[in-house]
């Protein structure tokens, strides 16, 4: 055409321009185009003068083609970069997908993993809680037995201090140490000493439940974190690409500085479940303890109540065949004391009849005294009469002598009397005293089992 660029090459001293690229013109502008260019065309157009300066800003058709070249070598390039870049993004997004299919397996396997470790530890503390619970449950059962066996000393030792007030009562000569009276100290000092160490073990036992109690304490947090901790990754683990209660949380990669490690973090429960199972060991070694204390406890109370009910029936039988001594003595006394009384009455009725005879002696030598002169001879009758008096003389002086010995006789019998009846009325106290008082006390001395803190 005129207006093409050859023409524009041919008007010397015209420099040439590129003109833009045409755009593209829409559907719908297309007829309005089409009559403008119409209308600049034919026998009233001013296409030649009106376009002269345009003509020149047009390429040449070698460059046209180089252009097109270029286009089409660009666009193939492009195809072909794009065709790459399709192709590794395919790649990479297949990669990316595999390695995060992989990565959330792994994430799964590992919650999983994760969850059987929490899980065994969680029953491992599940278990030891329980079993420091029932421990805990029978060291109180021993406990209690300890306070009933500490209750049951009191009427023990009730008994033994109330003997030894009793047996304060007796009245001499029975009012002596004897072996009932050591007996009774040894075991009021031995009830004492009892109590002293239920009263140590119960607190020992007070210390120990304490324990148990933080130890349990310390395993339920322990646990409840671990059931926590497991109800959480088991939520986790369940999560998948589908859920819908997902979302983005870009901070929570980050590590907390107070995290623990898996090694740290075992050997915690490791340590509250060692902890935990010293304490079930003491409490249990406690126990077998506290058992064998109240087994040798009521053992030893009942050995020294019987060693002392044994030394009273040895007492009371030594007591009773005492005063079945005395009173057979006080018998003979009392019936040589009426032979005596009959003696003494003898002799002094030996001795009144000794004074006729002695009367008629003296007379009948009064009476010869008065013998005229001679007559007053010392003639047998005389010396037989004189002999006769002494002879009465004498024997009343033995008589009144016998008497005398008789008659204190007679005293000593009535002091051995009265003292052998006061000495059977102190024989008769002491008994009444141990056996009537004391004896039937000790009836009611509680059994071994009350001892033992069963009952």
């Amino acid at each position: 055409p005129a207006g093409g660029p050859a023409a524009a090459m041919a008007q010397p001293g015209v420099l040439m321009t590129k003109e833009p690229a045409p755009q593209s013109v829409p559907a719908s502008d297309l007829p309005m185009k089409l009559s403008e260019v119409a209308l600049n065309t034919g026998a009233y157009s001013s296409s030649g003068l009106a376009t002269a300066g345009f003509r020149t800003a047009k390429y040449l058709p070698g460059e046209w083609h180089q252009s097109n070249y270029d286009m089409y070598h660009k666009a193939f390039a492009g195809c072909k970069q794009g065709e790459h870049d399709r192709a590794e993004a395919k790649d990479l997004a297949e990669y990316t997908a595999q390695r995060a299919q992989c990565a959330q397996q792994d994430s799964t396997a590992a919650l999983g993993h994760r969850l059987q470790n929490t899980h065994f530890w969680k029953s491992e503390l599940q278990k030891e809680i329980e079993d420091l619970d029932a421990e805990t449950n029978l060291l109180a059962a021993q406990k209690l037995r300890l306070e009933r066996a500490l209750d049951a000393t009191e009427v023990p030792y009730a008994i033994a201090t109330d003997n030894l007030q009793c047996r304060e009562r007796r009245q001499p000569p029975d009012l002596v140490n004897d072996e009932v009276e050591r007996e009774l100290l040894k075991e009021a000092e031995l009830i004492r000493n009892i109590q002293e160490l239920l009263k140590r073990t119960l607190m020992q036992a007070s210390n120990q439940m304490q324990l148990n109690r933080d130890h349990k304490e310390i395993c339920e947090r322990d646990w409840s974190d671990k059931v926590e901790t497991y109800n959480i990754d088991d939520k986790c683990g369940r999560y998948n690409n589908q859920s819908t209660n997902v979302q983005f949380h870009p901070n929570s990669v980050k590590f907390e500085e107070s995290a623990s490690t898996p090694e740290t973090w075992a050997k915690f429960t490791h340590d509250n479940i060692y902890r935990a199972e010293r304490e079930k060991l003491a409490s249990g070694n406690l126990r077998v303890l506290i058992d064998n204390i109240l087994h040798d406890v009521s053992e030893d109370l009942r050995r020294q109540c019987d060693t002392v009910n044994e030394a009273f029936a040895k007492r009371c039988e030594e007591l009773e065949d005492t005063k079945h001594k005395l009173e057979y003595h006080l018998k003979n006394v009392l019936r040589e004391i009426g032979d005596q009384e009959a003696n003494i009455a003898a002799l002094k009725q030996a001795i009144k009849d000794k004074e006729a005879p002695m009367k008629v002696a003296q007379t009948r030598l009064y009476d010869r005294s008065f013998r005229p002169n001679v007559e007053l001879c010392r003639d047998e009758a005389q010396l037989s009469l004189i002999s006769e008096v002494e002879e009465l003389t004498e024997s009343i002086a033995v008589l009144k002598k016998k008497l005398m010995e008789s008659e204190q006789t007679l005293r000593n019998l009535e002091d051995t009397r009265m003292d052998l009846e006061k000495d059977i009325a102190v024989k008769k106290n002491s008994i009444f005293i141990d056996r009537q008082k004391c004896m039937a006390h000790r009836t009611r001395y509680p059994v071994a089992l009350k001892l033992a803190g069963y009952q």
